[in-house]
């Protein structure tokens, strides 16, 4: 697959995975909204982490396009200064938690390097990271109405969300079997050689 399809297709995977994640999020946690776009429960948060981990470049554009759509048509359809935003903010906030990791951590495209520790505090990087971008925005915009509230309900959710997605994933990824490696080979061999004997 060529560069070009391959980015492709990680921005439209990232788009149908936020989608979804933001469908779910409203089917379960619905009657935990403080505000249109801010609840005590948000998976889409740790969609958007999860994308910008796994596509870097292309979930962060993956998510402007997917924040966007559910922005403009679900959350503010009727503001379209806050909808723009929003969505800018949205696709922002996980990818500076990620070249901040990139910069400070020595992350590698790879994640070979995201042990469990440095993995909490990038979670919990990027639930500050978020609502902070978000509220600074509605202060100066005429939006000031709760905001320590607003900022504490969405760092709150944002953290909850963004916990579920990761460690959902992650419990997924430890479920599926594993390639066997030449080290693992070479492992069996030895001990197959060592029954024998």
């Amino acid at each position: 697959m060529s560069n070009l399809r391959l980015q492709i297709a990680m921005v439209l995977a990232t788009i149908v995975m936020f989608t979804l994640t933001y469908v779910v999020n409203e089917w379960l946690f619905i009657k935990l909204e403080f505000a249109p776009g801010i609840t005590w429960i948000y998976l889409p948060a740790g969609m958007r982490l999860l994308s910008t981990l796994l596509f870097a470049e292309a979930g962060a554009v993956g998510l402007l396009i997917a924040s966007w759509l559910v922005c403009f048509h679900y959350v503010f359809p009727d503001d379209f200064s806050r909808a723009f935003m929003g969505g800018i903010l949205a696709a922002v906030a996980p990818y500076l938690t990620y070249k901040l990791a990139q910069h400070y951590f020595g992350l590698k495209t790879s994640l070979a390097n995201l042990t469990p520790k440095r993995l909490l505090v990038f979670i919990l990087a990027y639930s500050v990271t978020s609502p902070l971008l978000h509220h600074v925005w509605f202060y100066f915009h005429d939006h000031a109405e709760h905001v320590v509230e607003g900022f504490l309900v969405m760092f709150a959710g944002d953290l909850v969300g963004t916990l579920v997605v990761i460690y959902t994933f992650k419990g997924l990824l430890w479920l599926m079997p594993r390639r066997r490696t030449t080290d693992d080979q070479c492992t069996c061999q030895e001990q197959s050689a060592r029954h024998r004997n």
